[in-house]
């Protein structure tokens, strides 16, 4: 007999993937161009040509040794000191290499934040609505996830609601801005309400807290929005980054932790991260990747695209009776179901070839997310039905 939690985890298998892979089935039956999916949150936006030019440029300048060999399992010393002063430029901080450690993509720099943290029966808060997987994460070393409900119509955090579940077990709490599924970003008000009531709880129990900040949608803000720093207003802060959202590569999984020095047991953190790194099987993070977005730290992905499928998604979807939240940032619709059951509004939607994920998936029913970052006639071409599905629910 494999693995129990394994068990678990493949019997209960992302509502997220099994849409996908929903897709590809009605894709194959109807004709791509006659299925509007909106499950995954997989860019169809190429990435910057600099990016392009950086991959030749490394394999072309650098020796192969160097592109393709082992380094410190943090990674190469040269790209964690430019990560540094690009984010010491926009932010304010006075990071070094010392305080940056390459990983695989977020997923696997939350993954090892999380095995450098967690004892078993450690609880780890998440603040609902929020991305699934961060409970297969938590479950991954046998910790315990604690879900703070979702705060609607605003959904941004709240501090109370965060304080009345921090207990003496209380390990970390993970954020996400902006949030995945609702494209909101949490504003410096709220997030300077968190970290008074972190710092609260961390006085009156004699504990550190670690507030993980999971930032792939950091480069994608709307309308001159500010995405604060995190670190700023808690000093008990790591950041996992990727760019598979700001640069157009999740499949390249690359991406760091930022570890401020002022954090409670940074050298002890900050080694035991980068065995994490190793002993989890990563070793260290892509090098050739690495070296590539080191000289692509500048360049963003095509948020004028973004935008434009942004307001074509919203505009049509309240033209047609159905009620958003218009996002700030990231690339998510979160639309309430009409009647209130998520899941059966996914199925109705299914009859159109629409496939969007119910909001039972991130702890919050009675919603759904629609990810726009497909192509603009995607969502054009999906207007139709979705005229009919509000027709279904008399809209």
């Amino acid at each position: 007999m494999i693995s129990s939690k394994m068990i678990k985890l493949a019997q209960n298998n992302s509502v997220i993937r099994a849409m996908f892979e929903e897709g590809n089935r009605l894709a194959a039956e109807f004709g791509r161009e006659n299925v509007f999916d909106f499950s995954l949150g997989n860019p169809n936006f190429p990435p910057p040509e600099a990016v392009k030019r950086a991959v030749i440029d490394v394999l072309t300048d650098t020796p192969p040794t160097e592109i393709h060999g082992y380094m410190s399992n943090a990674g190469f010393p040269e790209v964690r000191g430019a990560i540094a002063s690009s984010l010491n430029a926009k932010h304010g901080t006075a990071f070094t290499a010392g305080n940056i450690i390459m990983a695989v993509g977020a997923a696997g720099a939350l993954n090892v934040a999380l095995k450098t943290l967690l004892n078993p029966d450690d609880e780890v808060i998440a603040l609902a609505p929020y991305f699934v997987e961060y409970g297969n994460y938590v479950g991954n070393y046998d910790g315990k996830l604690v879900v703070v409900p979702a705060n609607p119509p605003s959904f941004q955090p709240s501090a109370d609601a965060l304080a009345a579940a921090i207990t003496p077990k209380t390990k970390a709490v993970i954020i996400n801005t902006p949030n995945n599924p609702t494209g909101v970003i949490y504003s410096e008000a709220s997030l300077k309400a968190l970290a008074a009531a972190l710092e609260a709880k961390q006085k009156e129990y004699g504990t550190s807290i670690y507030l993980i900040s999971d930032e792939p949608y950091r480069e994608l803000a709307y309308d001159g929005a500010v995405v604060p720093w995190v670190s700023n207003f808690y000093k008990n802060t790591l950041v996992c980054y990727s760019w598979s959202k700001s640069l157009s590569l999740p499949g390249e999984r690359i991406g760091y932790i930022a570890v401020p020095g002022e954090i409670d047991e940074f050298e002890l953190i900050f080694e035991a991260a980068s065995i994490a790194t190793r002993v989890l099987g990563f070793v260290n993070a892509p090098s050739l990747l690495q070296l590539a977005v080191a000289r692509c730290l500048e360049e963003k992905t095509d948020l004028e695209g973004y935008d434009a499928n942004r307001r074509a998604l919203y505009d049509g979807l309240t033209a047609r009776g159905f009620e958003c939240v218009f996002p700030q940032g990231a690339f998510y619709m979160w639309v309430k179901a009409p009647d209130g059951d998520d899941k059966a509004f996914a199925a109705a939607a299914k009859k159109y070839n629409i496939l969007f994920v119910p909001g039972t998936s991130f702890a919050c029913p009675g919603y759904v997310r629609i990810a726009y970052c497909v192509a603009k006639a995607t969502i054009e071409n999906s207007m139709d039905g979705f005229a009919k599905l509000a027709k279904e629910y008399g809209l």
